[in-house]
């Protein structure tokens, strides 16, 4: 199976209060943006797109390999995943979307997506379980009832789909039409979406907190840390057990 991985690495980074875009900002000696290729290539993956702010094109092509395609993201999340889509070229059989503010992401989830791919899934996403009481709340702030944690999950990147799936899904969404991800594109058009053990290690680089959290992550094991980092630069990751309290599996 040749899949092709676009990298979402369009995102301002104000949130995490960084003067740069938040893929470039560095993580135990690397952009987020080469950890999350590196973690595609490293699991199998043959080739990656990553969208780009605007005029940043440069400066992410100085912190990316050579054989990496840029392009040019969107305003948002979809239109900048529907941009690197484009780029994709047909003769891939798979493609895996991937967020660059999940840098610790181990290949062996890359691996798992893959595996299910090539096992007959057209949409496969990587979860893990709920292991917080979760509730609803009313627009008073007050609890409405519980919810089965038992049948949630949380949902993590890289997201892999059949090529063709992913194109026809994008095609029918409508133009202004804005999702969380990519897992929620093609479920609107109708396609069963399977999961695949997550890892915690894959947890999102949003603010400040998220980001010294995962630096103390990188430096104290040497998780896939850089030569400069002090850390060794083997790509290692092995597979997170997806069981809650219940002993439930997805």
């Amino acid at each position: 199976m040749h899949a092709v991985g676009i990298v979402a690495a369009a995102g301002s980074g104000l949130r995490l209060g960084a003067d740069m875009p938040k893929a470039l900002v560095p993580l135990a000696g690397r952009p987020l943006v080469r950890w999350a290729v590196d973690t595609l290539i490293a699991g199998g993956v043959a080739q990656v797109v990553v969208t780009v702010p605007r005029g940043q094109r440069d400066a992410f092509a100085a912190a990316l390999p050579p054989d990496v395609l840029i392009v040019d993201g969107g305003r948002t999340r979809t239109a900048s995943v529907r941009a690197g889509l484009a780029a994709v070229s047909s003769s891939a059989d798979a493609v895996l979307v991937h967020d660059a503010a999940r840098p610790l992401t181990p290949p062996d989830v890359v691996s798992r997506v893959l595996a299910a791919l090539a096992g007959g899934a057209r949409a496969v996403v990587p979860v893990l379980p709920v292991v917080d009481t979760t509730v609803a709340v009313g627009p008073d702030g007050m609890i409405t009832g519980a919810l089965p944690r038992e049948q949630i999950r949380r949902v993590q990147t890289p997201q892999g789909f059949h090529r063709a799936t992913l194109v026809e899904a994008y095609r029918r969404l409508p133009a202004r039409a804005e999702l969380t991800d990519d897992a929620a594109v093609v479920h609107t058009a109708g396609v069963r979406v399977a999961t695949v053990a997550g890892d915690e290690r894959a947890a999102k680089v949003t603010v400040a907190h998220d980001l010294a959290l995962a630096e103390l992550i990188a430096r104290t094991t040497g998780e896939r840390a850089s030569p400069q980092a002090g850390g060794s630069s083997r790509l290692r990751g092995t597979a997170t057990e997806e069981r809650n309290e219940s002993g439930v599996e997805p």
